[in-house]
């Protein structure tokens, strides 16, 4: 058993490597200036000799602990790692733009003091002399690419162009970009020079197809399981036990529309909808529009009724003389007539 974990932890560790080579045979050198007086300058408007790195793969790269050298004794197969190392100039880590991206550029500035920044380096550049310069992989073994600069004069640069090198005139000169840029190229020109087997437009191409295709499962996935709820809810809705519960709503329904006019019209309504005084009304007029009521003559007729409110004798009883009753019996008041 650890015989089997040993030899897969070293295949996995083969094909890392393996993975993480391919992707720096991607990084290829790609321009050089040696006499900057008019080019580009650093963080601290100083101007020093560049080297620019171009990724050429469709994918990221970090160059972090990578190497450049300027000194052909590293090329001597018996010379130790450490002794190889001593002779580089390696690429610090912890700056985010040594994360090369597809098709980027990066510019490092050379003859510098790494203090100044994490794309400085103290690799040693003559200024008007020809010299050899080499990339190597984070091993210090690898010989990644390699380039015979000549003689450059003030702001010239030594630029790639496919697998050709070419002096560049200091107008030309373009640290950050592409080396050779046609204004009147076409597209298809384009494509054709930057991508010659194709092989990227084919991903692209395959990339659009695989996302189209993901979106559309998605969105009929999606689709079947709205579909699927709707589906749920209308076999519930249509079942027995639904419909006590909808008479309940409609009872809390009405309930609810006489508290809010209790609420809006106050208690003298009592709740009663305005409506209810509309019909009543309406049919009060109906009635009368129709002769439903007593018809009145509308006359008055009086006659006369005697009433005994005037009896001073039975009335006032305490004024009555047994002895002579007629003696204090009270005048002759008219009677009140009777209204009818």
């Amino acid at each position: 058993m650890d015989k089997f974990r040993l030899l897969l932890s070293g295949m996995m560790l083969a094909t890392t490597s393996a993975v993480m080579a391919q992707g720096a045979k991607n990084i290829r050198i790609n321009e050089v200036l040696t006499n900057n007086t008019a080019s580009i300058q650093d963080e601290f408007g100083q101007r020093e000799a560049w080297i620019e790195l171009e990724n050429t793969s469709f994918t990221t790269y970090n160059v972090r602990g990578m190497y450049f050298t300027t000194d052909r004794s590293v090329l001597d197969p018996e010379m130790s790692v450490p002794e190889r190392i001593k002779r580089m100039s390696v690429i610090p880590s912890g700056d985010p733009r040594t994360q090369i991206g597809a098709r980027q550029h990066l510019v490092f500035f050379c003859n510098s003091n790494p203090a100044q920044g994490k794309l400085h380096i103290p690799l040693p550049v003559p200024m008007s002399e020809p010299f050899w310069l080499a990339f190597y992989n984070g091993n210090a073994t690898e010989l990644i690419d390699s380039v015979s600069v000549p003689a450059l004069a003030a702001d010239m640069s030594y630029a790639r162009s496919g697998n050709k090198w070419t002096v560049k005139s200091p107008e030309n000169v373009t640290p950050g970009i592409e080396n050779f840029i046609k204004t009147d190229e076409t597209k298809d020109a384009y494509l054709k020079r930057e991508d010659p087997h194709g092989f990227g437009i084919t991903l692209l191409a395959m990339g659009i197809v695989f996302f189209c295709l993901a979106v559309l499962f998605v969105f009929f996935w999606l689709f079947g399981i709205v579909m699927r709820h709707i589906d749920t809810v209308k076999k519930v809705a249509n079942t027995q036990p639904i419909k006590p519960v909808t008479k309940t709503v409609e009872a809390t329904a009405a309930i609810a529309h006489t508290t809010g006019n209790l609420l809006q019209d106050g208690l003298k309504t009592k709740g009663i909808d305005k409506e209810v005084y509309i019909a009543v009304i309406s049919m009060a007029l109906k009635q009368y529009l129709d002769d439903v009521h007593d018809v009145e003559s509308g006359i008055i007729t009086i006659k006369s009724h005697h009433t005994t409110w005037t009896d001073e004798y039975a009335q006032m009883t305490h004024f009555h003389d047994p002895v002579n009753p007629q003696a204090h019996t009270a005048p002759h008041i008219p009677t009140t007539p009777e209204i009818k």
